[in-house]
């Protein structure tokens, strides 16, 4: 029945032109530039398929937890650096962009960039409160960008989570635009405490359904950045409800629903462990991931280094022992399990604050560990088949947590901990506690346990 409804929305509510965009540069290109980067991983060389690339650091909400530097001075990647990262990551292989921010919609030469390259296939992560009718018509004319826009709650939560009022009427207005132009649209929303009830249901699909989006996002909150608001962290439980409310749909309803934490099995992973993505924020520093705002590197030109993207990827040292360290840590995300870590690899490698408020390293310090994705114990395999097949191929951990033992470093194994690490639970489940534990999410560096 899935097959049937799914294949019946996408030759019938999608237009062909657009559907072939993304058929041929996203689905055959994508494809072949993540089996391109398994060959290169065989040789231990390292280049993300999939490159999220913030353009501007401005935005016109004030979403609660937000990392990026959103009120500093305006910095974007112009369009001659555009050009030049994207053209350099075409001759990896590369076809698909993440374009983050900030606000893309707020960037000048946002379209031009989309224009110079209908070779590629860009995802926008936006609010949607700047994409007017006429702006989608030319999105639309495009063809080779789909809009993902986010969603945060009802009237009430949208705002309070947003920081600004009417938040959720002018995001709907947006994605009205964006369907009445016929533009393969997503809906994403960052999942906290107070938004899950309200989002995470099966009424709030089939209203996306009804609407006529084509693919959703659940992405988890992350406590990151100078006002982290760790009160809105979902609990183990909430996580391991979302994972399996994600499963369940995928089975049943005409929806793509994406996810970047877990392989067909239902084991969990980290998209910059495995290098398939890497990002890139709107000074050009190469991060390992948006929340991991240190680096080394830089897509700009200097006189110190004037290497290829290519060369600046698979040569860093400190994006490899990044990666070396959350392969040997955690399935889930090193930044949130073991902040400590991470700080010694940033201070080992002198990595730069890459922040325009420079307070990163001390936001780092005063972290304390918190499960993340990772639930050992309690993996929810993929039901559908499709999904199954496709993250075999094109989405796991492609062998890079074989061999290393995560019981004494991974947090669901030792949040429950007084203090002493020498002598960890020796169960497959998270805590030791069994296929129906209820482990904390959090636990202070001394071995004090605190529970949000």
């Amino acid at each position: 029945m899935y097959t049937i409804k799914m294949a019946r929305r996408i030759l019938f509510e999608t237009n062909k032109r657009l559907l072939w965009k993304l058929v041929w540069n996203l689905g055959v290109k994508g494809t072949k530039s993540v089996l391109a980067h398994r060959r290169r991983m065989r040789k231990g060389q390292f280049f993300p398929p999939f490159l999220y690339v913030s353009i501007i650091n401005s935005c016109n909400l004030r979403c609660q937890g937000c990392w990026v530097d959103v009120g500093h001075k305006q910095q974007t990647i112009d369009l001659t650096a555009m050009n030049k990262l994207i053209t350099e990551a075409k001759q990896a292989g590369n076809t698909f962009f993440g374009i983050v921010g900030g606000e893309p919609f707020m960037h000048p030469e946002l379209f031009e960039i989309l224009e110079a390259h209908p070779d590629c296939y860009f995802q926008i992560f936006t609010n949607g409160q700047f994409i007017t009718e006429e702006k989608a018509k030319r999105l639309f004319d495009l063809g080779n960008v789909t809009p993902l826009i986010s969603v945060e709650g009802n009237e009430i939560i949208s705002d309070e989570r947003r920081g600004r009022s009417d938040v959720y009427g002018k995001t709907l207005a947006g994605i009205e635009n964006c369907l009445n132009a016929n533009l393969m649209t997503g809906v994403c929303t960052s999942l906290c405490k107070t938004n899950i009830d309200d989002l995470l249901n099966e009424k709030w699909v089939d209203r996306l359904i009804e609407m006529g989006v084509l693919y959703t996002w659940f992405h988890i909150y992350r406590p990151m950045g100078p006002d982290a608001m760790p009160e809105l962290c979902l609990t183990p439980e909430q996580q391991r409800r979302a994972r399996e409310f994600v499963v369940e749909m995928r089975a049943k309803k005409p929806i793509v629903i994406v996810d970047a934490y877990y392989d067909g099995e239902g084991q969990a992973l980290c998209p910059a462990a495995n290098g398939i993505s890497h990002h890139i924020n709107p000074w050009g520093d190469i991060e390992p991931c948006p929340i991991v705002q240190f680096s080394n590197e830089s897509i700009h030109a200097s006189e110190d280094d004037n290497r290829t993207l290519f060369d600046k990827f698979t040569q860093s040292e400190y994006l490899a022992d990044f990666r070396t360290l959350a392969q040997e840590t955690t399935r889930g995300c090193i930044v949130l399990e073991q902040p400590e870590l991470l700080q010694q690899v940033v201070e080992k490698h002198s990595a730069k604050d890459a922040t325009a408020r420079g307070t990163a390293l001390q936001e780092l310090k005063s972290m304390v560990p918190r499960t993340s994705q990772y639930h050992p114990g309690h993996e929810i395999p993929e039901r559908n088949l499709y999904y199954r097949i496709a993250k075999k191929f094109l989405f796991n951990d492609f062998g890079v947590y074989h061999g290393h033992d995560h019981t004494a470093t991974a947090a669901p194994f030792f949040v429950h901990d007084t203090g002493n690490r020498e002598n960890p639970p020796t169960s497959a489940s998270c805590c030791g506690g069994g296929a129906n534990c209820e482990e904390p999410d959090v636990v202070l560096l001394g071995g004090t346990e605190q529970q949000d």
